[in-house]
């Protein structure tokens, strides 16, 4: 009986060590599987959105509210400080805008986008850190300044690493997961900052803390991505490399694989310049419009956050739609959708009608921006990428102060809020079709590169197989 016992449990342990050898096999052949190796790369990159928009929260949120206060503590008036704060965010726009594509032509040489994207980051969160240092709204206002500058260029580099990350098949997937967890993850330092605001009698010392905070979350997820980047698309340095990245940055319009012999690429910089200006304004004139139709501040702030944790399972759906359906698609439905939340705020006079708002504009902010990123990715030589995203972030920084304007004026001249949300639908609208237009050309294109790409997968899947079967072989031998 003893021995029967003894047998079985041996047997038990058997089975179990047998159990742990095959759950050990399993996870080996998981990690050396090329998707596994894939989403490691991607992660770090993901990580990067999650730190910066932080800062990106903070700078819309919080910012112009202590600025303000710094302004009228020094005597100048409120109005004074709005427009400062607006001269300030106009500089700041033009000045990324010129020097974009430069820098971006640059971090097109091999092993350049690495540390061009590792000293622009480091520069925003110093500089992010030290606005909490006690100082004159002048001194806050050259290091804000500084800080934005810094962060917007670095977003120019890290939207260039994209075609190095991701191939064509996952690059939608993988942007829609930078932004949404960038706008669930910018919640949590932002949420400690108002708490520290709110609750910390000295005020200079909860923004002070909050600055540092921010920087340290920014950081955090900057180091993965500079440890694990590795630069796959670039073009060869030569013995002058100054005077040929601005020779490169003249001809990338005319040389072969370039803008010029791909017409859709110059359409779509159009359609995503008037849909994305209608977008920047929605988000920019939200909180102002609410507060001219007489809607408590604590409600529209409220609703400002759930737009952000709205957006966040929003954009992961649209990454995995992508997958099923065209993005180009997706675009379009969401360009409908944000005509619809235009012709909406036309008639909004009440708080559950900005509710209604907020939500819609969460459901289609993330996927909109992730698709149109990942979009462009598709339809660029991906050895110009640093220069290309430059250039598009010289439309999307453009299409920051077009629509703003236009509303103001509408405004204005009709004395009326809601009138105010008419050119926004005409941006939408003329987006649209625009992008319609644009889809035409860049189909032929997308489709030749995804089969481009699938050739290639097929070819390293046969030649890992020839060698696995010849190793195998040789093992029999």
């Amino acid at each position: 009986m003893e021995s029967q016992t003894s047998v079985a449990a041996q047997d038990r342990a058997a089975a179990k060590e047998e159990a742990r050898r095959r759950r050990a096999e399993m996870r080996a052949a998981k990690r050396s599987s090329p998707l596994f190796r894939q989403k490691r790369r991607e992660l770090p990159w993901i990580l990067y959105d999650v730190g910066n928009s932080a800062f990106t929260l903070l700078a819309s949120a919080i910012l112009p509210i202590y600025f303000n206060s710094l302004v009228t503590g020094a005597g100048l008036s409120g109005s004074d400080a709005t427009a400062i704060w607006g001269y300030a965010a106009s500089g700041v726009t033009l000045c990324v805008a010129v020097i974009s594509p430069i820098l971006g032509s640059f971090t097109d040489f091999r092993g350049l986008k690495k540390p061009f994207f590792f000293f622009s980051a480091m520069l925003g969160v110093i500089c992010c850190a030290a606005l909490g240092i006690p100082m004159t709204w002048v001194a806050f206002l050259a290091l804000y300044i500084i800080t934005k500058i810094a962060y917007s260029v670095s977003l120019v580099f890290y939207d260039a690493m994209l075609p190095d990350i991701a191939d064509m098949k996952r690059v939608d997937a993988v942007s829609s997961k930078g932004y949404a967890w960038g706008y669930i993850g910018s919640c949590i330092p932002f949420i400690i900052s108002i708490a520290l605001v709110l609750f910390m009698e000295n005020t200079a010392a909860a923004m002070a803390i909050a600055f540092i905070l921010n920087a340290a979350w920014w950081l955090a997820f900057t180091i993965p991505l500079t440890r694990s980047y590795k630069q796959i698309h670039f073009v060869e340095r030569t013995a002058h490399p100054v005077r040929q990245n601005f020779k490169a940055l003249a001809s990338v319009f005319r040389k072969e694989g370039g803008v010029a012999n791909r017409k859709g690429i110059i359409l779509f910089l159009i359609s995503f310049f008037l849909y994305i200006d209608g977008v920047y304004t929605v988000i920019d004139m939200a909180t102002s419009f609410g507060t001219a139709l007489g809607l408590e501040s604590s409600g529209l702030l409220i609703a400002l956050l759930v737009t952000q944790i709205v957006a966040f399972p929003s954009a992961i759906v649209f990454g995995r739609l992508a997958g099923k359906v065209s993005n180009e698609l997706l675009i379009t439905i969401s360009i409908c959708a944000y005509t619809f939340v235009g012709a909406f705020a036309i008639f909004m006079q009440t708080m559950w009608q900005f509710w209604v708002l907020a939500v819609m504009v969460g459901l289609f902010q993330g996927g909109i921006q992730a698709l149109s990123r990942s979009y462009f990715t598709k339809i660029i030589p991906a050895e110009h990428s640093g220069t290309l995203f430059g250039i598009m972030d010289i439309f999307g920084k453009g299409a920051a102060f077009l629509g703003t304007m236009l509303v103001s004026v509408v405004t204005q001249l009709t004395d009326s809020v809601n009138l105010g949300a008419i050119p926004i639908v005409c941006l939408f609208v003329a987006g649209l079709v625009m992008f319609i237009v644009t889809a035409r050309y860049n189909r032929p294109f997308i489709a030749k590169s995804q089969a481009e790409e699938n050739a290639r997968e097929a070819d390293t899947a046969r030649v890992q197989r020839d060698s696995g079967q010849s190793g195998d072989g040789g093992t029999a031998q």
